[in-house]
């Protein structure tokens, strides 16, 4: 029984896709095949069922899968122990939460290739949830993400808490009379938020239900910046993370609300599996470079504050 033969089975599995997994393995499909054939030769078992199209695994497969699955985090483990150390190198995929300021994202990609010139650095941005899962299948390496102090996190995951944030409420300046307000004195104004899948917009929206008010959406679009600027224009109210908000070319023409009934304070999490070898070291710079970037947007926007009141 070989590692390389385990490893082409759990893609499989993972993927649904013999050609999705050779992809990933850098393998061709033929070759994929044959490691999968390999392993169930060693097992005396048949572990896909190739009478349906793609084959899936069978039921004994999926039982075995899972065992394969703790057998390689165990044979990671193993090589974390010697290779920790060493230089990082090879492909790191980073997941971003869209939520994020993005201001400084170019100056720490550019710093994550100064720092580690041999590795091939893939960034995707989406929703948090989505990208823990996508973590904890494989598809990505780590990934930066809000998710609240009380997170329980599965034992195949190692998450460290970076920093913590606040989510504000935000609207054009002077569109409102008063900017200590309730839910039921904002609700009508309606909101521009981020598509379906967002837990933001998913929290206001249990808030709304909560008291029985109508959850009224105005726009719905991707990127922080574009929604401080059709806000900043009167169109809704927003949310945004502070950091985002102290990045933004729109702060100047923004009150951020005191909602009294409704509040979000969000931890920024480093989420990984548990066994990253030399590409440890990689990931423990991004984080510490991303929260350096969101202090220093916090520093900026305090001192402009204090220029604008002068």
């Amino acid at each position: 029984m070989k590692t390389e033969d385990l490893r082409a089975f759990d893609a499989v599995v993972r993927h649904g896709s013999i050609s999705l997994a050779a992809r990933e393995l850098g393998l061709t499909q033929p070759a994929t095949t044959r490691r999968i054939q390999n392993l169930e030769e060693s097992l005396g078992v048949q572990l896909l069922d190739r009478s349906i199209k793609p084959p899936k695994p069978s039921p004994l497969g999926l039982r075995v899968h899972a065992q394969t699955r703790a057998a390689l985090r165990e044979i990671d483990a193993l090589r974390d122990l010697v290779t920790t150390d060493a230089m990082p190198t090879g492909r790191l995929r980073l997941g971003l939460t869209h939520s994020m300021g993005a201001s400084s994202l170019v100056e720490l990609l550019l710093d994550m290739q100064r720092s580690f010139p041999e590795v091939r650095l893939q960034v995707a941005t989406d929703w948090s949830a989505r990208l823990v899962d996508a973590v904890r299948q494989g598809r990505l390496d780590a990934a930066a993400v809000f998710m609240p102090a009380s997170q329980v996190w599965p034992d195949t995951l190692s998450a460290q808490r970076l920093a913590s944030t606040e989510l504000l409420v935000v609207a054009a300046k002077g569109r409102l009379a008063k900017t200590s307000v309730r839910l039921k004195d904002i609700f009508d104004a309606g909101w521009i938020l981020n598509p379906d899948g967002c837990g933001f917009r998913a929290a206001l929206q249990r808030a709304l239900s909560a008291q029985g008010l109508p959850f009224r959406l105005n726009l719905e679009t991707y990127g922080s910046e574009l929604q401080l600027g059709l806000v900043a224009a009167g169109l809704g109210l927003g949310f945004v993370s502070r950091p985002a908000l102290q990045a933004s070319c729109h702060a100047e023409a923004l009150d951020v609300l005191t909602v009294r009934d409704f509040g979000l304070a969000l931890d920024v999490w480093m989420v990984s599996s548990t066994a990253q070898g030399n590409l440890q070291r990689a990931i423990e710079h991004f984080g510490a470079a991303l929260v350096r970037g969101m202090g220093a947007e916090q520093k900026a926007a305090a001192r402009s504050t204090g220029r604008s009141r002068k």
